[in-house]
């Protein structure tokens, strides 16, 4: 180790006391955060609740507009299926902003139901709680950070920073794939399998907890796949993994990124598709980084030697 390591981390020793004062501080720090994100979100939490069921919103726009203008069922199965695929097809133009969601008259506006007195305001509680989380991550990371900073190299601080900025991105990406993406087509293939206008009928009228668990579950589980360049980053930097290790692997990762996206998501492969392409073209750009990061401390290492020779 080097003397200029050396005197960084004899700057940065303290007593036991000082780590504990200062972890308390950042705590405070941490939970005042937290409860006025908490506060903020519950006082407009109605609104929150509301702009989550846009997904649905959308689908079941879609799906009243194809009951209006549907045609006599088909007796051939390939004519059936290929109606669902065209249904499937306006669904996509219409999340990709490609073709405007047709006006439906008369439509009624989505229902959902709760069950209990008091689940839609355990549900606004819920909905507050993970809302506050997300709004106060910026103060978390920078609380986090400031914690750990000082017992990191000023190398490894300047190494850590991106990483610290890029989550959040990534798990932004992901959530808005959720919500422009997945959540109204796995909406839409539910109502599609509705029965309505028959001797039974079969009517989706989701509980309030019930659609926020969906919700929340996809985010979490979108916005942490989507860590995956950070996450190989960080154990290349390790020297854990290497950019050829990583390309040998590459078979192997994809068929672990589509059983994860099978695990993750509702039971269609489209939704699956949805999550493997992702994180498949997230798993070549960590290969890229982690390439950069060998061939940057290639040129350490060189210049190391030189410096000692």
């Amino acid at each position: 180790m080097s003397e200029h390591h050396d005197d960084e981390i004899e700057a940065s020793r303290a007593p036991l006391l000082d780590h504990l004062v200062e972890l308390r501080k950042r705590l405070i720090f941490c939970i005042a955060a937290f409860g006025v994100g908490f506060v903020v979100c519950l006082t407009f939490s109605t609104q929150l609740y509301v702009f989550l069921t846009h997904p649905f919103a959308v689908a079941a726009q879609l799906v009243a507009f194809n009951q209006q203008h549907h045609k006599p069922p088909s007796a051939s199965v390939m004519a059936a299926a290929l109606d669902g695929l065209k249904g499937a097809r306006d669904l996509f133009l219409t999340l990709l902003g490609l073709r405007q969601a047709p006006s439906v008259a008369g439509m009624k506006q989505v229902s959902l139901i709760a069950t209990a007195p008091l689940e839609f305001f355990f549900t606004k509680l819920k909905l507050s709680g993970f809302g506050a989380v997300a709004l106060s991550f910026p103060i978390l990371a920078a609380q986090v950070y400031a914690f750990v900073a000082p017992g990191l190299y000023k190398k490894e601080r300047r190494a850590f920073l991106p990483f610290l900025l890029a989550s959040p991105v990534l798990f932004l990406m992901g959530a808005a794939l959720v919500y422009y993406m997945i959540l109204p087509f796995v909406l839409w293939f539910s109502l599609n399998q509705q029965i309505l206008g028959g001797p039974v009928s079969v009517q989706l009228l989701p509980k309030v907890s019930d659609y926020l668990s969906l919700v929340t579950t996809l985010l979490m589980a979108f916005g942490l796949c989507f860590q995956l360049p950070v996450v190989l980053s960080l154990l290349g930097m390790a020297g854990i993994v290497g950019s050829a290790q990583l390309r040998a692997g590459r078979r192997y990762a994809i068929v672990g990124v589509f059983v994860v996206a099978a695990v993750v998501t509702p039971p269609d492969p489209i939704s699956q598709t949805l999550l493997a392409l992702p994180i498949i073209l997230l798993y070549e750009i960590s290969i890229w980084c982690v390439w950069l990061i060998e061939r940057r401390r290639k040129k350490e290492d060189a210049a190391r030697d030189v410096a000692v020779i």
